[in-house]
């Protein structure tokens, strides 16, 4: 399952509430620098994240949540084409979140990141679709806070 979404949509909060233990790359990020606000390891820390990836694929385990932004079709390619060399289905989970929602959660928390760099992302935002070759996309509610 890709998550797809912009920093503050909710998307490690949802996975939390589910029970999920999915391969986030502010872990991956933590686990490899101490620090998950690190940007400057990104391609270590996605070659990581493809591993452990690859090798929940391998093992064939029914479901694995990728918690990272991928907010473009380059940024989700990736993982599309993991799964299908693995005869994987593939779905996103899309937190479909305005933006001014996600500033201001940003806002409250912790690790804020800079509201240039939302606008950033924003102004490079694809959503997800089926023509990508995902099975199904799911938008996911908010959460009520």
């Amino acid at each position: 399952m890709v998550v797809v979404g912009f920093p503050g949509s909710g998307k490690s909060t949802y996975l939390q509430s589910i029970g999920a233990h999915p391969i986030s790359t502010d872990s991956v990020r933590l686990l490899l620098a101490d620090d998950a606000t690190d940007q400057s390891i990104n391609a270590r820390v996605f070659a990581a994240a493809r591993y452990l990836v690859q090798q929940r694929l391998e093992l064939r385990r029914p479901v694995t949540y990728l918690d990272a932004t991928n907010l473009t079709r380059r940024d989700r390619r990736t993982w599309l084409e993991l799964a299908r060399a693995h005869d994987a289905r593939v779905e996103a989970l899309w937190f479909d979140v305005p933006l001014a929602v996600c500033k201001a959660r940003n806002a409250r928390r912790t690790r804020v990141v800079p509201e240039y760099v939302l606008d950033l992302m924003a102004a490079r935002a694809i959503p997800p679709s089926l023509e990508e070759g995902f099975d199904e996309i799911k938008k996911c509610p908010p959460p009520s806070k």
